[in-house]
Parts: structure tokens; C-alpha cells; sequence
């Protein structure tokens, strides 16, 4: 494997934490959100990872293949949770149905936290690998000289 899939790599890496990170943040401002657009509560959401062949020219993908090289990683989709929604009484909402109940979004402001400290952690080694990876590039070439 040379430096430049590494680098590939952690970088798609970094891309896909980051949606990860943004998604967490929309579930989290839309905890108390009981009227979307598609009718009913907000969903939370939630990205699902992919590997993919590092992109490139034909041989590079064709050698990555054959020898078991590094992927990338993509997001692959975007889903939104089916758990029901909360029913809260609370008569005096205009989102109540006849019972005075309003539906609530199912989201945990812990299982976000936890979520969001998770991403957080990941881009954290996806930068510390990018960095060692031009570290050990820069140290090679001292050897050169």
C-alpha cells in the first residue's frame, strides 16, 4: 500500500464522519419537531457506511483488487429510523390528535450524545493517521537525502 490510498482512505474516512457528525446535529435541533413536511413527526436519521475500491485509473483499481488493498469509504444511503413515535398529552398543542396526545419524535438525546461523541472520536483518528502518513513520508524522503 503506498502513502497516497492511506491518505485516500482516512480522507473518505473524514467525509463520512463529518455527514455522520451533521446528521446528529439535525436529529438533535429537531427533538421537539412534531410537523414536517412529509407529515408527522420529524425521523431521526442516520447514515450507513459502505466500502468501496479506491477510485482511479483502471490498473490502479484492477491492482487494488488483486492484492487486497485498502477501500474508501462512502455513505451509501441515508435512512430514517422507523421506531414509533413518543405520544405526549398535551391538550393544548395544535399538532394534538382528539385524545390530546401529540406525536413526538423518538430521539434520545443520549443515544445522539453518544452518537456524536463516537463520530467525533473517528475523525480524530482519521486526521491522526492522514498526519502520521505524511510523517512517515517527510521521513522517508530525509532517508533520501
Amino acid at each position: 500500500m503506498d502513502f497516497f490510498n492511506a491518505i485516500q482512505t482516512s480522507a473518505s474516512g473524514l467525509s463520512a464522519q463529518r455527514l455522520r457528525m451533521n446528521l446528529v446535529s439535525s436529529n438533535l435541533a429537531n427533538v421537539n419537531t412534531t410537523r414536517t413536511p412529509q407529515g408527522g413527526p420529524y425521523q431521526r436519521q442516520e447514515p450507513v457506511f459502505a466500502a468501496t475500491p479506491v477510485s482511479g485509473k483502471f490498473s490502479d483499481v484492477m491492482n487494488a483488487e488483486l492484492n487486497g488493498k485498502p477501500t474508501d469509504v462512502q455513505v451509501a444511503d441515508v435512512v430514517n429510523d422507523q421506531r414509533a413515535p413518543i405520544m405526549k398529552y398535551d391538550p393544548q398543542n395544535p399538532d394534538a390528535n382528539g385524545q390530546g396526545f401529540v406525536a413526538m419524535p423518538n430521539i434520545s438525546v443520549v443515544e445522539e450524545m453518544v452518537n456524536m461523541m463516537s463520530a467525533s472520536r473517528s475523525y480524530e483518528a482519521n486526521v491522526t493517521a492522514i498526519s502520521d502518513s505524511k510523517n512517515m513520508v517527510l521521513k522517508a524522503l530525509e532517508i533520501g537525502k
